[in-house]
């Protein structure tokens, strides 16, 4: 990307931690359910749910469940190497995370991208899923680096239609 667009959108977050640990906790049900999700389900191409620990694989499906909205998000691993890359489906778009050595720190590298340029997908996916992000690669290094989540988790923020785009901790 070598301008801002409103078809992508990148996010980097330098981690104190190593690959290998940000790996695990995006690319395993017990991971991501740490930092990020309420509960999240991955099936394998065979349609078998895998066990919470193993690494997801290309051609997984996934259904993910937050705290504070009562929506799923259904979608594919189109990648996942088992080191530092995963490529996911997304909302109507994709999303890549990639995950690199810098000295004795990890910068993720997330990036949203086959986004549509109609006004819906600018405002719900290209600006909603940008400020999104931000706040979840910060409660990820929270969590690294000082054993906190700053999301919210037991106030409930459903019934207020707009909480999702004026609460910076959902």
């Amino acid at each position: 990307m070598e301008k801002l667009e409103w078809n992508s959108f990148t996010k980097k977050i330098y981690i104190h931690t190593t690959v290998e640990k940000l790996y695990d906790l995006w690319a395993t049900e017990h991971g991501i359910s740490s930092w990020f999700l309420k509960k999240a389900t991955y099936k394998n191409a065979e349609g078998e749910i895998r066990n919470p620990l193993e690494h997801i694989e290309k051609g997984d499906t996934y259904i993910w469940q937050w705290h504070n909205w009562d929506g799923k998000e259904e979608g594919k691993v189109l990648e996942a190497n088992g080191k530092n890359y995963i490529e996911i489906t997304f909302e109507t778009s994709k999303v890549s995370v990639l995950l690199e050595k810098v000295n004795d720190i990890t910068i993720i590298t997330l990036t949203q991208f086959d986004i549509p340029t109609d006004d819906e997908s600018k405002l719900r996916v290209h600006f909603g899923c940008s400020n999104g992000w931000t706040f979840w690669l910060a409660n990820l290094k929270a969590f690294i680096e000082h054993g906190i989540l700053l999301n919210e988790t037991e106030i409930d923020l459903r019934e207020n239609e707009l909480a999702g785009y004026q609460f910076v901790n959902m």
